[in-house]
């Protein structure tokens, strides 16, 4: 008898018929006579209704309270799913996070899960009973509801997953897998029956929606086998069939097959790019930029530093187009201190990225990847690369162009 962890995204429980769905699947599972803990997302569009109504009465919500907000949008799901399961005679209980208990930081809005008491659940599933947790949200240590930040709902799932030794972790939604790109921008793309956790980890980080970055994180580290998979098949659909469909995200040491040179291309459209201008080149110059951005709880993703001339240096680096104006205002409020000439930034720049671990084995990667953005006419602004990820800066106009172009000439169509 296996422990399966279930998660549905908000699409899945968007109505009290795709509730009903759901249901219906999850008893499929509990039938098959696996142990069952689900962890659905709050319904479709709710979550951002909450941050309205709240914004409506402040215009920068207090973050504690933001949360209390926000956080019951899944408590609406867990209940309702609950209660659809007893309906079709499955014995079922929910819970809030702070029930379990999910422990996190204070860091209201993008906290950190810190531990997970399993005890409670495992009572309830030694009863038989099915077990739906609401994703996305924890307690503090001084018992204050908080949020782990968008998309959360899959981190709580695979975190869950992970605390109790699940044998599987079933991300399901709206898709059928992880594709090579994005099918709405690039017809021919192609759903991978397989990917790594480091490249999941690197798609994920670097724009593509299918997954959170944390949960491929906790995935990863605990070694958590995850699967995305579609909702909105049959829910009675044959339990092996389901079982095997989709994207399986594995270890590299598990697959003895060769790995193709680029997986995908992820693209993130949410991008700013900040330069700080002619600040005096000297040690700490880096961290006495950051350091304030940091301390505001800004993430700063690319980063380029200019020669020194004369002295002085240029630092460049892109923040989530949302932290843009935040960004701006703290690096204003300490141009003086840094000594730098000006502020300056973009908030319509584009990132993308070729992922594979292929590249380990492979040479021309980026020779390619630049010879085909120069073909198409499109300047790079700033370049990043890792061990098996190149990720480039680009003008958010040329952004689809850019994806189309190294699909082809990467030939991620071809099986």
């Amino acid at each position: 008898m296996a422990l399966i962890v279930h998660k549905y995204g908000g699409t899945s429980m968007g109505s009290t018929d795709r509730i009903k769905n759901v249901a219906r699947r999850v008893a499929k599972w509990h039938d098959a006579g696996h142990r069952i803990v689900v962890v659905p997302s709050a319904m479709s569009g709710e979550t951002n209704r909450l941050i309205s109504l709240a914004k409506e009465i402040q215009e920068q919500p207090d973050p504690r309270e933001l949360d209390m907000i926000a956080s019951t949008g899944e408590q609406v799901s867990v209940g309702l799913l609950s209660m659809a399961l007893l309906a079709i005679g499955k014995k079922a209980v929910s819970y809030a996070g702070w029930q379990v208990a999910i422990k996190t930081d204070s860091a209201f809005t993008k906290a950190r899960i810190q531990s997970i008491d399993s005890e409670k659940v495992n009572r309830d599933l030694d009863d038989g009973k099915i077990v739906i947790i609401t994703g996305f949200q924890g307690v503090d240590e001084g018992g204050n509801i908080s949020t782990l930040g968008r998309g959360g709902s899959d981190t709580s799932a695979v975190a869950i997953a992970a605390a109790m030794k699940a044998d599987e972790c079933l991300i399901f939604t709206d898709v059928d897998g992880v594709y090579t790109t994005d099918p709405r921008v690039v017809s021919e793309a192609r759903r991978l029956k397989a990917i790594t956790f480091e490249e999941m980890l690197e798609l994920a980080s670097l724009g593509s929606k299918v997954l959170q970055t944390r949960s491929v994180e906790f995935a990863g580290n605990y070694r958590v086998p995850t699967r995305v998979l579609s909702s909105l098949t049959d829910p009675m659909l044959d339990i092996d069939v389901e079982a095997n469909s989709g994207t399986l995200i594995s270890f590299e040491e598990d697959t003895n097959m060769e790995q193709a040179v680029i997986s995908g291309i992820a693209f993130n459209r949410d991008e700013a790019k900040i330069t700080v201008l002619g600040v005096p080149d000297r040690p700490g110059v880096a961290y006495h930029i950051l350091g304030p951005v940091a301390d505001a709880n800004i993430e700063v993703d690319m980063i380029i530093q200019n020669q020194s001339v004369d002295g002085k240096t240029d630092f460049t680096f892109t923040v989530s187009r949302n932290d843009y104006q935040r960004a701006v205002d703290v690096l204003n409020s300490t141009k003086e201190e840094l000594g730098a000439a000006s502020i300056t930034g973009d908030a319509k720049v584009s990132k993308i990225s070729v992922v594979g671990v292929g590249m380990r084995s492979h040479v021309g990667v980026a020779s390619q990847m630049f010879r085909t953005l120069s073909e198409e006419g499109i300047n790079i602004m700033m370049i990043s690369t890792s061990e098996i990820k190149i990720s480039v800066l680009i003008d958010e106009k040329y952004m689809e162009l850019a994806v189309r172009a190294l699909h082809k000439a990467f030939e991620l169509e071809k099986a």
